[in-house]
């Protein structure tokens, strides 16, 4: 507990997991179930788990047998039967509670996609949605009946397509991906909008792009950069410019954006970490421990040390 999330690759979860049955498309795709004696040996992916993590590519999991609780983003979910879990990159996931006496009675389904693959097939899930942070915000939800029929279908029929000797394998599975991706964005958005029908959906498709990027810019970006300049830069506008835009596209200001997501990684980093509070000060690159103080206690009412010790 003394270093920041760590960012963990395909490669990395198939050498931690070897005993999990799987089908994969070398360090791009894997696909598998897990339930029984399988999720007790994997204590490795376990461990790992209970420590904040970011995968770097696309995780879909979907729960058939089971509970657990999930941290994403610092915020914890519930995870039921019939439940469907997909994460982006850059979430911060944390396993935060699971019943170790009952870990053998769970039974999942997985699916693994590389950032490369997805690049390669132009999968960009967040993309698809009006609003990306409907799936940042609400990385699970529960399926009925006939979505649980659906989700068994595309399974089902991914891994006969990976486990068969096709020449065009990835083309196909990523034909699939973007079905399923199409399929995923209507099943979240009407469950969205039952939850939060007070969300202006009329937002034009270039305000919703640009909106898209600066939120991609800032997730990557704003350890160091917390200027307007900066990213108005990145999307070739003026500060002012970009400010009127993202605050027409979401409600909220662009420097709203950018301390959210400094404050998350923030509270992440005291949470979860032994790190020293100057340390921390560094790692976020704010000038010195009383600027971090007043812009923490400013966003959250507590000074750094108060939150750690809460």
């Amino acid at each position: 507990m003394t270093e920041t999330p760590q960012t963990i690759d395909l490669q990395r979860i198939k050498a931690l997991a070897p005993v999990i049955e799987e089908m994969s498309i070398g360090d791009d795709l894997v696909i598998g179930e897990v339930s029984g004696k399988r999720v007790e040996k994997s204590e490795a992916i376990l461990r790992m788990l209970q420590y904040p993590v970011r995968f770097d590519g696309i995780s879909i999991f979907y729960l058939k047998k089971g509970h657990f609780t999930v941290d994403v983003n610092l915020n914890s979910y519930e995870v039921r039967e019939k439940s469907l879990i997909i994460q982006v990159p850059g979430n911060i996931v944390k396993l935060s509670q699971y019943d170790e006496e009952r870990i053998g009675d769970m039974e999942m389904i997985f699916v693994l996609i590389s950032k490369d693959f997805m690049s390669g097939i132009r999968f960009d899930l967040p993309k698809v949605f009006q609003d990306s942070l409907r799936l940042l915000d609400n990385p699970c939800i529960t399926l009925d009946e006939f979505q649980v029929s659906l989700a068994n279908d595309y399974f089902n029929l991914t891994r006969k397509i990976v486990g068969a000797p096709f020449t065009n394998k990835r083309e196909i599975i990523g034909s699939l991906l973007t079905s399923l991706t199409y399929l995923s964005t209507d099943v979240w958005a009407h469950q969205m909008d039952e939850a939060r029908k007070n969300i202006d959906s009329q937002r034009s498709a270039r305000l919703n792009q640009l909106f898209e990027r600066f939120i991609a810019l800032v997730n990557e970006y704003h350890c160091s950069e917390r200027g307007m300049a900066f990213y108005a830069d990145k999307l070739c506008l003026t500060p002012k410019y970009l400010s009127k835009l993202i605050k027409q596209a979401s409600g909220r200001s662009a420097p709203d954006w950018i301390d959210d997501f400094v404050i998350l990684e923030a509270k992440n980093l005291l949470k979860y970490t032994d790190l020293a509070i100057k340390e921390i000060v560094y790692k976020l690159h704010f000038p010195n421990q009383s600027v971090f103080f007043k812009f923490f206690k400013a966003h959250t009412g507590l000074t750094p040390s108060e939150y750690r010790n809460s």
